[in-house]
């Protein structure tokens, strides 16, 4: 991921389409503000075994397309999701990137409860940039970067997820998306901007589902959730889009007494995997990013001191806790 302000006619055109939607994300006889969160029952979401897997898909190096890391780690991925959901689906795809490159990329869809009806989305990416174009050495625009936070803390807390609630399951049938070749976008040294140059794998999947007419009720979007200074705002489109959700996570994290890290504050349009899953699947589905009050999303994103030094594994686990415990309350 890619930038905080979609370019203006973008921005336009997805917020007139979302008033042609609905927010099916807010349905229910109890609102937010009636449930006393603390006292719903969650499973046990384990801080260290979610730092691990950050470490472990850091084990296998670069993680954007055309490298072994790459494949190794998607295979990881999958492997781990195969022991704890009912099914998992590799969707490969070819795209072309930004300079011209065609190259290959990997969604995983993983599935508790397949048999109900009622369905959540919850997501992330799982690639590595190959540019580190933010860095403040000019030397290391051209370099890759290992991704800890971004991508890395999104998919691992997703596997974490997985693994708790397959033991502990909820009475709605839940899909975890990992999304593949997000974070390829056009680098900022390339003296043009292209918005669908990011964000691949959503792209593809949102017009070509893992299962013909797919649907949820809602999605939930994990970037950049393994910061030391977590800060969450609520972002543009997902306001647009999924208003009754955005609410219903951001009330409940107050609940829980973390209103300082889940701020009600309105911030601008991120162009992210969660633009694509509403514009084309029709999905509500809102972002969960972080959001620095003094720099772009956070101090190290995009440089290649991205590494697990940036990682505070207990805001993987807030970040888990509220989103289970919106879950679990339905």
């Amino acid at each position: 991921m890619k930038t905080r302000f979609i370019a203006s006619f973008l921005l336009a055109a997805l917020l007139l389409a979302s008033c042609n939607g609905t927010d099916k994300s807010n349905n229910g006889s109890q609102t937010s503000q009636n449930i006393d969160y603390t006292k719903v029952a969650i499973p046990d979401f384990c801080a260290d075994s979610a730092f691990k897997y950050v470490a472990d898909q850091l084990s296998f190096g670069f993680r954007h397309p055309g490298l072994k890391g790459h494949d190794e780690c998607g295979f990881f991925l999958a492997h781990k999701l195969q022991r704890w959901c009912d099914t998992v689906v590799q969707q490969s795809f070819t795209t072309t990137l930004w300079n011209g490159d065609k190259v290959h990329g990997k969604n995983i869809i993983a599935s508790l409860n397949p048999e109900k009806e009622r369905r959540i989305l919850l997501a992330a990416h799982w690639d590595s940039r190959q540019w580190a174009d933010h860095d403040i050495d000019t030397n290391n625009w051209r370099k890759p970067l290992l991704g800890a936070n971004d991508g890395a803390s999104g998919a691992a807390l997703l596997l974490e997820m997985a693994r708790v609630m397959s033991a502990m399951r909820p009475d709605v049938g839940v899909d975890f998306v990992l999304f593949d070749l997000e974070d390829q976008g056009i680098p900022e040294w390339a003296g043009r901007y292209e918005d669908n140059t990011w964000c691949k794998g959503s792209q593809f999947w949102a017009q070509n589902p893992h299962q013909m007419f797919y649907s949820a009720e809602y999605g939930i979007l994990f970037d950049m959730v393994g910061t030391h200074e977590p800060r969450f705002t609520k972002e543009e489109i997902s306001m647009n889009f999924a208003p009754g959700l955005m609410n219903k996570v951001w009330n409940c994290a107050a609940g829980l007494g973390y209103g300082n890290i889940f701020q009600d504050k309105l911030s601008g349009a991120i162009l992210d995997d969660h633009l694509y899953v509403n514009q084309i699947r029709h999905i509500p589905m809102i972002d969960i990013v972080q959001n620095s009050s003094h720099c772009s999303f956070y101090e190290h994103w995009h440089t290649v001191n991205d590494n697990l030094d940036a990682i505070d594994k207990n805001t993987m686990k807030t970040v888990a806790t509220v989103v289970m415990k919106v879950i679990y309350a339905d």
